[in-house]
C-alpha cells in the first residue's frame, strides 16, 4: 500500500556543511576585523599607527573622538593669556604657543579635555597681510575679530586631540558642558586660582565636570615656568608646530618637494633689534650681538662649517629690507617663501600662517640653523641668550670689545 507523500516519513537531510562553514567563517572574520579595528584605534591614539609621510600628509587614522558629558573638562579662558595682563594686548605666536602648551600639559596631567580658545590674536608687529584694519567706532568684540584668526586655521584640532582631547570654546559641546556645569553648581564646576596642578588631582576636584582655571595674571605659561627641567616637560617645543592645520601642512609639503635636498636658517631680526638709551644717553640692547650676527657677511662666516657651498639654502626671516640677504647668493642657491607665491598666496591670510608653513619647511631641512638656542644641541647664528633682562651696549664688528 502506497503511503501518501504528505504523510511519508521524511528522509534524513544531509547537513549543509558548506553553508554552515561559510557562516562560521563570516563570524570569525567579523570578530577578527573588530579586534583589529580596536587595536588600530588604540595604537592610533598613541601615535604608533597612522604615521604620515612628509609633514602631516593626512590625519592620523581612527575615528574622530566623540566628546560627552561623561568626560571631564578644563577651561583656562576664552583668549590665550587672558585673564591676565595680555587681555588687551597681544603677544607673538611663540609666546602664545608656550602658554597653549602649558594649558594642554595640565589637561594631560588631569586627564581632562581642554577647552581651547576658538581664536588667536595676531600681534600687528608680526602681521602685514591687511586683516587688522578696523573702524574707530568698532566695538571691542569687533576689534577682537578683526585682529585675530580662527584657531583651526592654524592648528588641526583633531590631530591635537590624538594626544590631548580638545574642544573649541565656540562648539556646541562646550555650550552643553557649560550649561550642565552651571545647573550642577558646586557639584559640577570649581573656580580655582593659585592652585597647583598637583593639588587639582585631589578627590575634591577629580569628579567635577568642569574646572574653571584662572591662571597666572602674567601669562598662562608662568604656570609652566619650570620648563628648564626637561623631565617635567610633557609636550616638547615641536608639538604645536607639527600640529599645523591640514592646509598649512599641504602647502609646506609642496614647497619641500620643490626644494629637494636643502638646508635652512631662521633669521630673527626686526623686533629683536630694539634698543633704548640709558640714563647717560647710551644705546643699549637685550641682544648686543644680534644685529651683527644676523647680517649676511657674518652669517656666511658662521655657517660655513655647517653648510657647504652650492647648497640650496631656505631662509625664513622677519627682515623686511629688500635684497638684504642677496650677498649670500654668491655661495648658496637662495630660496624664500616668496619664491612659492603660487602655492602660498591662495591660502595665506596672515603672517602666523606664513611662519607656520616656513617652520615646517625648516623642520625638514637637512641642516637647520636657528637664531637663538632652544636646546643644547641647536646650531645657532648668535650666542646671545634668548631670554635675558640685561641691557648691554651693542657690538657691531668682530673687532669691537663688549660694553657693559
Amino acid at each position: 500500500m502506497a503511503i501518501p507523500k504528505h504523510l511519508a516519513k521524511p528522509k534524513p537531510r544531509t547537513p549543509r556543511s558548506p553553508a554552515f562553514l561559510l557562516g562560521v567563517a563570516i563570524t570569525l572574520i567579523a570578530i577578527v576585523f573588530l579586534v583589529s579595528s580596536l587595536n588600530y584605534a588604540s595604537l592610533t591614539a598613541s601615535g604608533i599607527v597612522g604615521k604620515i609621510s612628509g609633514i602631516g600628509g593626512g590625519r592620523y587614522g581612527g575615528a574622530r573622538r566623540r566628546h560627552s558629558l561623561n568626560d571631564k573638562y578644563l577651561y583656562w579662558g576664552n583668549r590665550i593669556d587672558c585673564p591676565g595682563k595680555h587681555c588687551d594686548s597681544c603677544e607673538g605666536l611663540g609666546h602664545q604657543e608656550s602658554s597653549l602648551r602649558c594649558a594642554l600639559e595640565e589637561a594631560m596631567v588631569l586627564r581632562r579635555t581642554f577647552v581651547m580658545p576658538s581664536r588667536m590674536c595676531i600681534n600687528p608687529i608680526h602681521n602685514k597681510k591687511g586683516i587688522l584694519h578696523e573702524a574707530d567706532s568698532a566695538s571691542s568684540e569687533e576689534r577682537w575679530a578683526a585682529s585675530s584668526c580662527a584657531m583651526d586655521s592654524l592648528y588641526d584640532i583633531d590631530l591635537i586631540s590624538n594626544t590631548v582631547p580638545v574642544i573649541l570654546d565656540n562648539s556646541k559641546m562646550w555650550h552643553k558642558v557649560l550649561a550642565t556645569a552651571m545647573k550642577l553648581g558646586v557639584r559640577g564646576v570649581a573656580h580655582v586660582q593659585g592652585i597647583s596642578r598637583d593639588d587639582l588631582k585631589e578627590t575634591q576636584y577629580s569628579n567635577l565636570l568642569l574646572i574653571n582655571r584662572t591662571a597666572s595674571p602674567l601669562s598662562w605659561f608662568i604656570e609652566c615656568k619650570d620648563r628648564k627641567n626637561r623631565s617635567a616637560i610633557m609636550l616638547p617645543y615641536s608639538f604645536l608646530p607639527s600640529m599645523a592645520a591640514r592646509e598649512i601642512r599641504t602647502a609646506a609639503n609642496k614647497i619641500i618637494a620643490r626644494l629637494g635636498d636643502y638646508d635652512a636658517i631662521h633669521v630673527r631680526r626686526g623686533d629683536r633689534l630694539k634698543t633704548r638709551k640709558d640714563g647717560s644717553g647710551v644705546e643699549r640692547s637685550l641682544f648686543p650681538h644680534l644685529d651683527r650676527d644676523t647680517r649676511p657677511e657674518f652669517i656666511l662666516k658662521r655657517i660655513e662649517k655647517w653648510v657647504p657651498p652650492g647648497r640650496t639654502l631656505f631662509i625664513a626671516s622677519n627682515e623686511r629690507t629688500p635684497g638684504f640677504f642677496a650677498p649670500m647668493s654668491l655661495r648658496y642657491r637662495m630660496a624664500y617663501s616668496s619664491n612659492f607665491s603660487e602655492i602660498l598666496d591662495p591660502m595665506i591670510q596672515n603672517n602666523y600662517q606664513l611662519f607656520m608653513v616656513e617652520r615646517l619647511i625648516m623642520m625638514k631641512a637637512k641642516t637647520f640653523i636657528r637664531t637663538f638656542k632652544e636646546d643644547a644641541t641647536d646650531l645657532t647664528l648668535t650666542d646671545d641668550p634668548k631670554n635675558t633682562k640685561i641691557w648691554q651696549i651693542p657690538v657691531y664688528t668682530m673687532d669691537e670689545t663688549e660694553g657693559n
